[in-house]
Order: structure tokens, then C-alpha cells, then sequence
């Protein structure tokens, strides 16, 4: 997901990042493509090499190697676990899916070539297409030469905040797929856009069929840096044509899909959500949706694009806790919106998309305010409330039997 930033997948001959040796430029069989691309990408983004990178080749079961050790040093068991449980508390993945697995075996499904910061070498899959090798070559080419001017690690170890991570890695993946693409930009180039860059990876079953069986969030997490990073740099270049977008990072993933919300006279911060501890039960995991995931959430429940991508367009920040309850996992989640009416519009389609998800749901509190069901052993209840003066939505569910107020909301804090 966002969080995997330090392992970024290849897809549809997009490259790749991570974490027996010969120079790029000293000949072997990658040679003449190297010393087409370099001069282009330096032109290009303005940066010189100060060295080239090294290039070695690795078979893919070394491929799985290397993202198993990733895996192990960047994602532990804690954080991994932590996300499965809490997604599938939210209906993002299907209880029966062995997130670290899954994802292992999606990304050596997808990966033609990466770079490693830490080895500060380009690699390239043995067997690979030939015209998989060349775009994968420049994409790579263009994250050693970003590795010589910032630390590509330091960018992506945001654990606590996903939506953060996730944002620093469209500006990574975003500036390496659009200099693959020689600086075209899709959104106009191509009819449908990134869109259909989407469906043209998703109707490629044939040749990523892991990839084709992901849940909606892993496919979307995982094309996000990829397509809207492309045009979030493509929009960078023509607010700042003079600037590394690296001195100017998004903060959030609703920085980089609104142009405006970035590149306007100020920057819309999003409001950070403290939470305190639990009211009973003990604090598993924490992290945030930020505005992409959330609007995900509400098509997962909805099924309905227009609808999700209005509901969440008013976010402003949320934060969500993982809860051992005693008698199971619970979770809540509190939203904080940009006003009362963006808060109002998402408690509604929040409420609507929970129906629809539990079809058996059992009301048993209404009011404006607050909702609470009975569903499949559990208790849910949407909640609006103010926190520090600012409009917000609580989501809890938890197992029948224990009290949905999670969290006493008088000492939940914002800052922004």
C-alpha cells in the first residue's frame, strides 16, 4: 500500500525503486541505452550525474529475495499486521487475504528492474522484454539521479503518516514516469487520460494476473505515485519550470490531486488528529487514509465514483486507532472537514455506503447526529460531533457487547 514506499513495484513498464557489478556507462549490454538517456534526462530535469549509477542484472527469484529482505527491514511484522487487520475492520480487504504474501508476490509479478538507494545500483530482471528494459532503464536512471541530490529513504519512512508517504512517493514515481514517458503528458495525449492508463493495466490480466486479483485499495495504492505523481510533476514544472520538486514537497495526497490545494498563494495544510487512548481495550495500531484512501472507502461501500470522490473532497485530516477489545478488533475512525457542510455531505454518504456494505445492518439509535447498527456480531455507529470548533465525523465498529464510544471525544486534539 502507500506504505510501501521503500519497495515500489513496476507496472504496466512502469520501474521501479527499492533499496557481479559494472558502471552504467562502461559498456555491457544496457550500454547504448544508457548513453541515450542520460543526456536526455539531465536536459530534461535539469540535474548533472555526478556519477553513473552501477548496473547489474538479477534473476527473479533474486528479485523475490531482495524484496523479502525489504520487506523484513522497512515494513516489520508489527506495521504489516497492523494495517491488515485495521483495512479489513474497514472493509478494504477481505478477512481471508495474507497481506505480506500478497504483496510479495504483486510486486515480483510487476518488477522489471529497480534501484536500490542503499547499494546506489540500478538493477535489471534477467528475461525481461526488451521493451520493458529500456522504459524500466530510464525510470531507474532517473531515481539514481534523484539518490545523488536527496535521500531517496529518508523521503519514504514516514510510518505513522501514510498519507504523507504516500504523497513524497507520487513526487518520486510521478518525476520518473513522466521523464520515461520523455515528458508526455498522458492526461492530453492519450484519450481518457490516466484513466485509461488505469483500465489498459487493469485489462492486462493475461500478463499480471495477481496484479488483475488485488482488492481496488492495492491496485489504487499502487498505481497512485505512478499516475497522479506523473501529473502532479507535470503541473510542478509549470508552476516552478526552474525548481527540483524536491525543495517543495506535498504534504498529503489531497496536495497532490488538487492543483489548488498546492499550488495556490497558501498551501491547504492538513489538520493533524491526535487521539488519546482507548476508553477501554488497548491501542493495537494507528495511521491515517488521508483524502485518496477515503475517497476509495467510500466507492468500496458505494460504488459509486461520483459520489466518492465528492464525499471526500472536503477532507482536511483523520486519524484512524486499531482496538483489542477483549472480545475482538475494533476500530475508530475521526474525520476532520473543511466545513460543516463537507462533514454533513460525508456523514450521509458515509452512513448510505454502510447500508450497503451490510446489507443485514439492524438500526438501533437515529438521530441528525449519530447512527448505530447492529451487524454481523458487531456494533457501527457514525457519529457528527465538533472537535476543537472544526466539523467531524467518528466511524466506530466494534464486536456486539462492547460500547461503540471508543474514545472520549472531548480530549481528541487537532493541530494544523
Amino acid at each position: 500500500m502507500g506504505r510501501n514506499a521503500a519497495i515500489c513495484l513496476t507496472l504496466f513498464a512502469l520501474g521501479a525503486c527499492g533499496g557481479g557489478e559494472r558502471r552504467a556507462g562502461d559498456g555491457g549490454p544496457y550500454a547504448s541505452q544508457v548513453a541515450d538517456a542520460v543526456p536526455r534526462l539531465e536536459r530534461s530535469i535539469g540535474l548533472k550525474f555526478k556519477q553513473p549509477p552501477r548496473l547489474e542484472e538479477r534473476t527473479r527469484d533474486e528479485v523475490r529475495q531482495f524484496l523479502e529482505q525489504r520487506f523484513n527491514t522497512e515494513l516489520p511484522d508489527s506495521e504489516v499486521t497492523g494495517t491488515e487487520r485495521a483495512y479489513k475492520r474497514l472493509g478494504l480487504l477481505p478477512d481471508s487475504l495474507d497481506l505480506r504474501k500478497f504483496m510479495l508476490d504483486l510486486l515480483t509479478e510487476q518488477v522489471a528492474g529497480y534501484y536500490d538507494p542503499s547499494a546506489k545500483t540500478l538493477y535489471v530482471v534477467k528475461g525481461a522484454a526488451p521493451e520493458i528494459v529500456e522504459i524500466t532503464i530510464r525510470h531507474e536512471l532517473v531515481h539514481a539521479l534523484q539518490d545523488q541530490y536527496v535521500n531517496l529513504d529518508s523521503l519514504q519512512k514516514s510510518r505513522t503518516d501514510n498519507d504523507r508517504q504516500m504523497a513524497s512517493q507520487a513526487v518520486i514515481e510521478g518525476q520518473a514516469t513522466l521523464e520515461q514517458l520523455g515528458g508526455i503528458n498522458l492526461a492530453t495525449a492519450l484519450p481518457g487520460g490516466w484513466d485509461r492508463v488505469r483500465q489498459l493495466i487493469r485489462d492486462s490480466q493475461a500478463s499480471m494476473p495477481t496484479f488483475a486479483s488485488a482488492p481496488l485499495i492495492l491496485q489504487e495504492t499502487l498505481l497512485f505515485p505512478y499516475l497522479s505523481g506523473a501529473e502532479f510533476i507535470r503541473r510542478f514544472k509549470g508552476h516552478y519550470p526552474d525548481v527540483p520538486p524536491f525543495e517543495k514537497l506535498p504534504v498529503s495526497t489531497e496536495q497532490v490531486m488538487h492543483e489548488d490545494r498546492f499550488f495556490g498563494d497558501a498551501p491547504d495544510e492538513p489538520t493533524t488528529v491526535v487521539l488519546p487512548p482507548p476508553s477501554s481495550g488497548r491501542s493495537v495500531y494507528q495511521n491515517g487514509l488521508g483524502e485518496f484512501e477515503t475517497r476509495l472507502l467510500l466507492y468500496e461501500y458505494l460504488k459509486d465514483q461520483n459520489g466518492a470522490v465528492r464525499g471526500a473532497s472536503g477532507w482536511d485530516g483523520d486519524r484512524f486507532m486499531l482496538v483489542n477489545t477483549g472480545r475482538g478488533d475494533g476500530i475508530v475512525w475521526v474525520t476532520v472537514w473543511d466545513s460543516a457542510v463537507d462533514a454533513g455531505e460525508f456523514f450521509d454518504l458515509l452512513d448510505t455506503g454502510l447500508l450497503k456494505r451490510f446489507g443485514t445492518m439492524r438500526p438501533q439509535t437515529a438521530t441528525e447526529q449519530r447512527r448505530t447498527y447492529a451487524a454481523d456480531g458487531r456494533t457501527i455507529a457514525v457519529t457528527a460531533v465538533e472537535i476543537g470548533g472544526r466539523p467531524a465525523v467518528v466511524l466506530a465498529d466494534v464486536p456486539a457487547g462492547v460500547s461503540a464510544d471508543v474514545l472520549n471525544l472531548k480530549t481528541v486534539t487537532l493541530h494544523d
